[in-house]
């Protein structure tokens, strides 16, 4: 135990895998004590189990670190607040909160339907509030703490994930309005947009590739494999690099008293990188005394506001 986070209490969601597993490890490992919460479903949300929360707790104790495990489902007001009240209950305070949990139910947007869309905006936005709003009441009266919220590059725009999308970008919104409201009681929140292998982007190739990789290490022997899945192997290569594991020192930075002045930024992170993102801001502004019309914006837009703005995806002939 390194003892950055020595006395600290912390909530990690959907850390019984990927991401959320290497942060709660890490945040252990610094002496961070650490509620693993985990509803254990399907990468669609599906189901439900309680051994991926376990298995975490298990591994955090053995390396002689504190633990709990954690059921609940973030979709759910109550189990928001009862998490939150699980930390108080038997540690005394919350001092980090990690929100990661998610899912896909990815679909082009004509074909989505409004169950595929609200079960999304559900788990990854909706999910961030319900811990969130009762973790920040802890945090205002302790006059600290640390929150840390999951978005994605997926926010800036990403074929066929309207749902995910949305969701993401307005965890960078929620980000920013959390410091505003509240940095003045010492609680920063900061937002991870991250790269990482995981289940919720490995295609079931690249999935069976990975396992199969673990069994040739394993025996010390070769695995013969069909054409996708030797593909696959070869993508794999780039993929050790984008261990979810990786992701975890930037949280547990950010999550130390070092990072107090680091507030309402959010950071893309994977690999051997780490950048934080430009504060969205104007661009290019036109001005007309007594209001634009539409003969005048005809005129001038093209020339001014939409000088060299391109079209992220043109129309396809036929």
């Amino acid at each position: 135990m390194a003892g950055r986070l020595e006395g600290k209490v912390a909530i990690v969601t959907g850390a019984g895998r990927g991401i959320g597993r290497g942060e709660a490890l890490a945040l252990a490992q610094e002496g961070a004590r650490v509620i693993v919460n985990d509803f254990g479903g399907s990468t669609a949300g599906d189901g439900g189990d309680a051994s991926p929360a376990d298995e975490v707790v298990s591994e955090i104790k053995k390396m002689g670190g504190e633990a709990l495990p954690n059921y609940g489902n973030v979709v759910s007001m109550a189990d928001g607040e009862a998490v939150v009240k699980q930390a108080m209950d038997t540690w005394g305070r919350l001092d980090i909160l990690v929100n990661n949990a998610g899912i896909l139910r990815d679909r082009i947007i004509f074909n989505m339907s409004e169950a595929e869309w609200d079960a999304v905006i559900a788990v990854h936005l909706k999910g961030h509030f319900t811990i969130t709003r009762f973790a920040s009441i802890v945090m205002r009266q302790q006059r600290g703490g640390r929150i840390i919220n999951t978005s994605s590059e997926s926010g800036l725009g990403n074929l066929g994930q309207a749902n995910y999308s949305a969701a993401k970008e307005g965890i960078t919104g929620l980000t920013r309005t959390l410091a505003l409201d509240l940095g003045k009681y010492g609680v920063t929140a900061n937002a991870l947009r991250p790269r990482a292998a995981t289940r919720l982007t490995l295609s079931p190739e690249m999935e069976a590739a990975r396992i199969r990789r673990q069994q040739m290490a394993a025996q010390g022997g070769a695995v013969t494999t069909n054409a996708a899945e030797s593909s696959a192997e070869q993508a794999l290569g780039g993929i050790a690099a984008m261990a979810p594991e990786l992701i975890a020192p930037l949280v547990v930075y950010l999550s130390t008293d070092a990072a107090a002045n680091i507030n309402g930024r959010d950071f893309i992170i994977g690999g051997d990188e780490i950048s934080i993102m430009s504060l969205p801001t104007r661009e290019r502004t036109i001005y007309k005394q007594g209001g634009w019309d539409i003969d005048s914006l005809e005129k001038v837009f093209q020339s001014t506001l939409g000088a060299g703005v391109k079209n992220p995806k043109p129309a396809e002939n036929g």
